[in-house]
């Protein structure tokens, strides 16, 4: 009799230790890895604007001058970009901005919201869905001639160069193109915009606001 309920003893304790496989597998189940990011994506979370950018001195007038994107777009037909400059108006923590361009032949106003963040020079665009969100930070600025701006979409980077006229110094140019490569961006995907043929007027208008 003894025996026999030593031998019941152990097996209890045995079991307690015992779980089924299954079990074993679900709780011991690893963790898949998260994805690895790209080199652009570590370096716009390195990002800090070169000076302490003032976003209430962006308000005006500025002509885009140049692209540095691998959007698909782009890519595909940014030999037919057209004339663009945008008007910043800043009030409060929101900056609206109006972005004049041409599609089709047609004069476009194209009218979308940026907020101001707690990050100096940096502003955030919502879209309709959270991947359409956007990043935008003023890179650096002297206000009265140039800007850069790097916009972070879904994990993508793109660089835009602006002006307060149509034209800008061959140094800024050069500039750009250095500070694009930081991003991955060779001038292979660099795209100019034509500094002449800005629209006069619209005929349309597309509210993003």
């Amino acid at each position: 009799m003894i025996r026999f309920w030593l031998h019941l003893f152990f097996v209890l304790v045995w079991l307690s230790f015992w779980e089924p496989a299954e079990a074993r597998r679900a709780r011991y189940k690893p963790i898949p890895p998260k994805p690895k990011k790209s080199e652009a994506e570590k370096a716009i979370e390195r990002l800090a604007p070169g000076q302490n950018v003032n976003i209430d001195q962006m308000s005006g007038k500025w002509y885009l001058l140049s692209v540095a994107s691998r959007c698909k777009n782009l890519l595909e037909s940014g030999f037919k970009v057209e004339s663009t400059f945008v008007t910043w108006t800043v009030i409060g923590d929101k900056v609206s901005v109006s972005t004049a361009t041409k599609l089709n032949f047609i004069c476009w106003e194209i009218k979308q919201n940026y907020m101001k963040t707690k990050t100096t020079g940096q502003l955030f665009l919502k879209g309709k869905r959270p991947i359409e969100n956007v990043d935008i930070m003023v890179l650096e600025t002297d206000y009265s001639s140039f800007a850069m701006l790097v916009l972070k979409r879904a994990g993508k980077i793109t660089m835009k160069l602006y002006g307060r006229s149509s034209e800008v110094p061959n140094n800024i140019l050069d500039k750009f193109e250095d500070r694009a490569k930081a991003f991955n961006l060779g001038l292979d995907v660099i795209f100019p915009y034509p500094d002449y043929g800005f629209c006069e007027s619209t005929e349309k208008v597309l509210d993003m606001t």
